[in-house]
């Protein structure tokens, strides 16, 4: 599935070649369950959202674009040497659990889902979104500590050497990653009725708290004192930087650039609480005007 022409040469023991900038750009690889499946997710959504009339049409520009990050990073050029640098399959995971997934999540595809089922489907959907294991898995600690656990878990035990080496498990590995992401951004973004209702502030400390265990993390990659995985200790190329560096840089890329991912969000969980609030101060000035006029 997400075989590129640089796993065919690790898998036949060649040497890795140098990427020319305009070949690397022109370089799609062609990864066919990748796009049936970006391609079902945007079909679904795109016809279901031609049945509720009402829905916000921001909602479905969040759907594509988490759809069209999910792209960059499993069927880019990023997919062409993600298996050679670690660096850049780094890159991959941070698209994935820091724009993908809060991205599909703001296009609120639950809610649209209830908008759009027949009354039967409707209360089957919510009995199942009112589960008991959906009830636990949503809860913030749950999802917080799930994420954590997940993120230390694969980069620091052998599973991630084995995606690295086997299709299965590397399909596993990004299916993983945006699943355990999706579930630690819903109770941030809040707009699904499955969503743990977490208040403003709550949500500020939820994401504020997430920030240095990520740090941490990258910074136990960068500061490791030999090459974590084998897979790229062992790769023939004659470019680049060594396997050292390139894990000291992929820890930065976890630290720095998910540092301010999540500062990101925090400036946009603040905004949305702004708004949240002149919404509510609109609504009760016009309830107190309506009660004076009578």
């Amino acid at each position: 599935m997400l075989t590129s022409r640089v796993d065919e040469l690790l898998a036949h023991g060649d040497v890795v070649p140098r990427p020319q900038v305009s070949s690397v750009l022109a370089a799609w690889p062609f990864e066919p369950f990748v796009w049936l499946g970006l391609g079902l997710a945007a079909w679904w959504y795109l016809r279901t959202y031609a049945r509720v009339p009402a829905f916000p049409a921001v909602r479905r520009l969040h759907f594509m674009l988490g759809l069209a990050v999910a792209a960059v990073a499993l069927a880019s050029p990023i997919a062409i040497y993600e298996g050679a640098l670690f660096w850049v399959h780094m890159v991959q995971h941070l698209l994935l659990v820091m724009v993908s997934a809060p991205l599909l999540l703001l296009g609120a595809p639950v809610t649209l889902a209830l908008r759009a089922a027949s009354p039967a489907g409707r209360r089957r959907l919510l009995r199942v979104l009112h589960s008991k294991v959906v009830r636990v898995a949503i809860h913030p600690v749950v999802a917080w500590s799930v994420f954590a656990l997940v993120m230390w878990t694969v980069h620091f035990t052998s599973f991630y050497d084995l995606a690295l080496e086997n299709e299965v498990a590397h399909v596993a590995e990004h299916i993983l990653f945006l699943s355990v992401a999706a579930l630690f951004w819903w109770p941030v973004i809040g707009l699904d009725p499955t969503a743990a209702r977490l208040g403003w502030p709550g949500r500020i400390a939820y994401v504020f708290l997430a920030m240095p265990q990520q740090s941490f993390l990258g910074v136990a990659i960068h500061q490791a004192k030999a090459p974590l995985y084998p897979h790229y200790a062992t790769i023939e190329r004659t470019w680049g930087p060594n396997p050292l560096a390139d894990q000291q840089l992929a820890g930065t890329i976890m630290w720095v650039a998910g540092d301010f991912l999540f500062i990101g969000v925090l400036i946009f969980v603040v905004l949305a609480w702004m708004r949240h609030e002149q919404r509510a101060t609109r609504h009760l000035d016009r309830r107190l005007d309506a009660a004076a006029r009578e």
